[in-house]
């Protein structure tokens, strides 16, 4: 996984060249919102909790067969699990918007997911749901919109943060599904 500023600094290695003209403009640019990328990835850690449990009971109000007996949130061995994917998928999206980079996601957390889950007869359907139902979540606080969940928030627009955050949720979703 490379952050920001490694990325640039490889990629200008590669071609013996010095940092200069839009990269380090970027790199400035990325320096500049670092407090509200910052903000943001703490804002979906300190509410993963709430945000993972809502989708999940969100994913089974919409599919209530998932809680009856055969139902793959049925037992609470099978429920724990699903929470805990949730908040492993999550993780992941923060640590891929504290970088600026979607490889740790890609990487760590999407390399396989799809063919374990079908292994496991994971309803990738219902795992879409919760995902985007997460992804709905998390750019509500990172954009300060939750309900009844307002912080004090770095000065500034972050729409292109919450735009980031719903990216890597859709790469989520695009591996599995």
């Amino acid at each position: 996984m490379l952050d920001s500023f490694s990325k640039v600094v490889v990629e200008a290695d590669t071609t013996a060249a010095y940092v200069g003209g839009s990269d380090l403009q970027a790199l400035k640019t990325f320096i500049q919102d670092g407090n509200k990328r910052l903000d943001a990835v703490n804002y979906i850690v300190s509410n993963s909790s709430c945000i993972v449990s809502d989708a999940v009971s969100g994913m089974i109000c919409e599919n209530p067969g998932l809680i009856t007996p055969g139902g793959n949130c049925y037992t609470n061995r099978r429920m724990a699990a699903c929470l805990r994917d949730g908040e492993i998928i999550l993780r992941y999206v923060s640590y891929a918007l504290l970088a600026g980079d979607p490889s740790v996601l890609e990487d760590r957390c999407l390399n396989g997911l799809k063919e374990t889950y079908i292994a496991l007869g994971v309803p990738t359907n219902s795992t879409v749901r919760a995902v985007n139902i997460m992804k709905a979540a998390a750019v509500a606080f990172v954009n300060n919109t939750a309900s009844k969940r307002k912080v004090d928030v770095a000065d500034g627009d972050c729409s292109a943060l919450a735009s980031e955050v719903a990216g890597y949720c859709d790469r989520v979703v695009a591996a599995i599904s």
